[in-house]
């Protein structure tokens, strides 16, 4: 067999070998839960919770947790959560918007905390719209606000577009999770290896509520421009709300998040009379002869 015959199958095999690690190794490398024993006891200095468990179809059980505001309720906010640990972490962050009188629910996908079941990108899309339905038993769409931080965004928007939420606010958002895992594997074929691709770009055209992204200028895992992209998809709908200097898990650092969120969950929407502004104005360089 000619040298490079040979040079060429073993790169192949090698190809070949990669691909089918990237295809079975995947859920270690894209989640990283935090398990928590069933008698765990959830305790948070200075707010009010109660824990939820929900019984899927499969017999999965999705454990979740709420998180009540001090005064009259304006609504919920179903807060979609990282790729990483459990709502046990996570839960310090249901104060941003128990402040502004909402209720939080935050649950655990399948694997992580409490929840339970066999994961994939189809489970954790029904198991968030039985959430989803299970809080429209007990308020209307119009007081429910749908949150989804960084893998959670994808996930948020996929029920924003089959649903009819108050709001959609984004945090960190990717374009699709395939764009920002070539960036570590650029020659791989993870459009066919990736078992969550989940193309936020594809479900946000199809989402009729107002659409928040937040993102910070300095996220070195999601870039900026991802944000920038998405903007352009539901144009009409969506507004786009720069933290300079934020990276991908510090947001919550920086006081203009907290300004952006405050003007987000409490501005009333406005109508513009365009007929009383420029709109239509051409500006031009041209001189007249």
């Amino acid at each position: 067999m000619p040298y490079w015959v040979s040079t060429v199958l073993l790169i192949l095999g090698i190809y070949i070998a990669i691909s089918i690690a990237l295809y079975y190794l995947q859920d270690y490398m894209l989640f990283k839960p935090e398990k928590l024993p069933e008698d765990f006891q959830f305790d948070y200095e200075n707010q009010e919770t109660k824990e939820y468990n929900l019984e899927t179809r499969d017999g999965a059980i999705i454990n979740g947790l709420r998180f009540f505001p001090k005064g009259e309720s304006k609504g919920v906010v179903l807060y979609l959560k990282g790729n990483s640990k459990s709502i046990k972490g996570w839960g310090k962050f249901a104060v941003d918007f128990t402040r502004h009188g909402y209720n939080v629910l935050m649950v655990d996908y399948r694997g992580f905390g409490k929840s339970t079941g066999k994961r994939s990108q189809k489970a954790i899309k029904r198991d968030l719209q039985k959430v989803y339905d299970k809080i429209k038993e007990r308020t209307s769409e119009d007081r429910i606000i749908l949150y989804g931080r960084s893998l959670g965004s994808g996930f948020a928007t996929k029920l924003a577009s089959l649903n009819n939420p108050k709001m959609l606010i984004l945090d960190a958002p990717y374009y699709s999770l395939t764009k920002v895992t070539a960036r570590y594997a650029p020659f791989m074929p993870l459009s066919v290896l990736l078992k969550y691709p989940l193309p936020t770009y594809k479900w946000l055209k199809y989402v009729q509520c107002p659409i928040h992204i937040i993102h910070g200028t300095h996220d070195k895992l999601i870039p900026y421009k991802s944000s920038v992209k998405l903007a352009q998809i539901n144009p009409k709908l969506t507004k786009i709300h720069t933290v300079i200097g934020g990276g991908h898990k510090n947001l919550n650092n920086f006081e203009s998040y907290h300004k952006m969120l405050d003007d987000i969950i409490n501005s009333q929407p406005k109508t513009i009379d365009l007929e009383s502004t420029s709109i239509n104005v051409i500006h031009s360089s041209k001189k007249k002869a």
